[in-house]
């Protein structure tokens, strides 16, 4: 092609897209510069209108430049908490991804909401990283409309709640897992079992608490509601509804804890009430941190696969990202949970 060919094509080119903006500014019924703000991923556009362009721009054809070229090395990494082991072993797991592919890894916080702030998501649209997991988290309309409109890719690990059914989403079987830590003190004999649960609003506390409540329905055991505590899976939380079970007239003999951490809280609680654990009380964890195998006696627990989940987060975040068409727009994948028995579980006492 010679090189007034060339130009006559490329300035072509340029009145198409002009013409398909106007178009669809005027489909929309919005100004060219609202279409221009909703491309270029500007965070002043409500979230209504945005979805609207959004969707009017796909109707065209519109391309934008090849995402690629203006990712940065990152992965972004938000928590909802930061602070215990749990997250430490998530972040192991996405750095082993994001070291192979050659990529650094942006941690957030978002101190206890579960879904960032405003701010988060304009620094995000900003370093234009190759993805964003965020666990036990989520993102508001306008968040996930932001994020879409600059071709970030976005999973949600260990989701809180609903992710719906167009977020892909890596998990794990918490209603086997609370079924098995349950049936396995039925089968050591234990019938007064109470249980120490997460948050109610968050989706794997409740699918553990009904894992739970199905192992007692299924053994002919009824359910006790005043044996069943609500916590916040942190160790307080399990030596405070921990010393509540113990101090009952009628206590339980055993306990599932919703997590390790509330496990080990309950551990204390019993010590302060004078209480064996395994002798008086047995105690069945959640998640299988380090720590599980190193305590006196080493906790019997539900081993989530923590790090296995964080590293299929972020390779599926990374499949999305570079586009790879043999992967589902909506992926949802849960990982097995397992039983590991140690030595805070027996018999109950005169069985």
């Amino acid at each position: 092609m010679t090189p007034p060919e060339r130009a006559q094509t490329q300035t072509a080119r340029r009145s198409a897209q002009t013409a398909t903006l106007a178009e669809i500014a005027r489909e929309a019924g919005v100004s060219a510069p609202t279409v221009s703000k909703v491309l270029n991923g500007r965070a002043d556009v409500a979230p209504a209108t945005r979805n609207r362009v959004e969707e009017l721009l796909r109707a065209h054809g519109y391309r934008r430049r090849r995402a690629e070229a203006t990712r940065s090395p990152l992965i972004d990494l938000v928590f909802h908490e930061l602070e215990s082991a749990w997250a430490l072993e998530v972040i192991r797991g996405v750095e082993n991804v994001a070291r192979d592919a050659g990529l650094s890894v942006v941690l957030s916080e978002s101190a206890g909401r579960l879904t960032p702030g405003r701010t988060w998501a304009d620094q995000v649209a900003a370093r234009r990283p190759h993805g964003v997991i965020l666990v036990l988290s989520e993102l508001d309309e306008s968040q996930r409309a932001l994020l879409t409109s600059r071709s970030i890719p976005f999973v949600v690990m260990d989701p809180a709640g609903d992710p719906g059914s167009d977020v892909p989403s890596i998990g794990a079987t918490n209603w086997q897992g609370g079924l098995a830590a349950t049936r396995h003190l039925v089968d050591l004999g234990h019938r007064r079992i109470g249980a120490i649960s997460g948050p109610s609003r968050m989706m794997c506390s409740r699918a553990r608490i009904d894992g739970y409540r199905a192992a007692l329905e299924t053994a002919g055991v009824p359910v006790d509601p005043a044996l069943i505590k609500n916590g916040d899976f942190h160790h307080e939380s399990g030596y405070r509804l921990g010393l509540e079970l113990l101090r009952r007239p009628d206590r339980p003999t055993a306990v599932f804890a919703g997590n390790d951490l509330q496990a080990l809280g309950l551990y204390e609680a019993a010590r302060e009430l004078g209480l064996r654990v395994p002798e008086d009380l047995s105690v069945v964890g959640f998640d299988d941190l380090p720590v599980a195998r190193w305590v006196g006696p080493p906790l019997t627990t539900v081993r989530q696969p923590l790090t296995e989940m964080a590293e299929a987060a972020a390779r599926l975040v990374l499949e999305l990202a570079r586009g790879d068409e043999t992967t589902p727009a909506a992926t949802r994948v849960e990982l097995a949970t397992s039983l590991v028995v140690r030595s805070s579980t027996a018999a109950p006492a005169g069985a």
